[in-house]
């Protein structure tokens, strides 16, 4: 069990027999380093999910030198499936990431993606988070096709989910999670099925795909595009020093 408060995770933890709490700010990549270090001991990785995400209302770099969403949302996460390439593949596992409907307001053009990831001024909440989201998309339809048939990679969206996840973003997100109409969001166990379907399931999913509701679902045709996949991967790589 991963998290980023350590008394957050040790308390979920506890509630799973003999589960691990270990903690990481996906802000700080030598965070996300050292976590990989911690999961040498592993044999195998079954199943990494990579469920982190946030949505900032300013624009801030990390010390890492990247845009936080970005980093926090996408890179990250890269940095620790990479890492962990060696157990998931031991095991034949599966990775699954939490992306969103709102990738399709992420689009960028062909060989701009460096400059889009940015986010420079104007710095709009919004768009960032959904380019994040997107960048999820593009890097689960890499992976699987990177890392087949060994390792498989899903991604899916959750739905509105009644958490404070968004209590702190800007834009419309944060207005929606800060009125009255979040009583009408979907709740964290209802936002978690598809993901624990995902991880366990032994079909019905498609390797490199977006899923809701079980069920495989249409993507933004950008998010479709294996140019624009690999160009994330290379630039992924490039800005968290591995090799491509």
């Amino acid at each position: 069990m991963v998290g980023r408060s350590a008394e957050k995770t040790a308390a979920v933890a506890a509630e799973l027999d003999g589960a691990r709490a270990l903690t990481a700010d996906l802000a700080r990549l030598d965070d996300v380093r050292r976590l990989a270090a911690q999961l040498a001991d592993l044999p195998r990785v079954d199943v990494l999910v990579n469920n982190a995400g946030a949505s900032f209302p300013r624009r801030e770099v990390t010390v890492d030198g990247n845009e936080r969403t970005f980093q926090v949302d996408h890179l990250a996460p890269y940095l620790l499936t990479r890492l962990l390439e060696p157990q998931l593949r031991a095991a034949g596992g599966r990775v699954v990431t939490t992306s969103s409907f709102v990738h399709w307001g992420g689009v960028s053009r062909r060989g701009h993606l460096a400059e889009a990831v940015e986010s420079r001024p104007p710095y709009v909440a919004t768009r960032a988070y959904a380019r994040a989201k997107w960048c999820n998309v593009l890097f689960t339809r890499e992976l699987a096709r990177r890392w087949a048939p060994e390792v498989t990679a899903t991604c899916f969206d959750p739905g509105g989910v009644a958490t404070g996840f968004g209590r702190s973003a800007g834009g419309v997100t944060g207005l929606l999670f800060r009125s009255p109409l979040v009583a009408f969001l979907r709740t964290p166990a209802q936002g978690a099925d598809t993901l624990v379907w995902l991880a366990t399931a032994p079909d019905g999913w498609r390797n490199g795909a977006h899923h809701a509701h079980r069920s495989r679902t249409i993507t933004a045709p950008s998010a479709r595009d294996d140019v624009r996949a690999a160009e994330l991967w290379e630039l992924s790589a490039g800005l968290v020093g591995l090799p491509v």
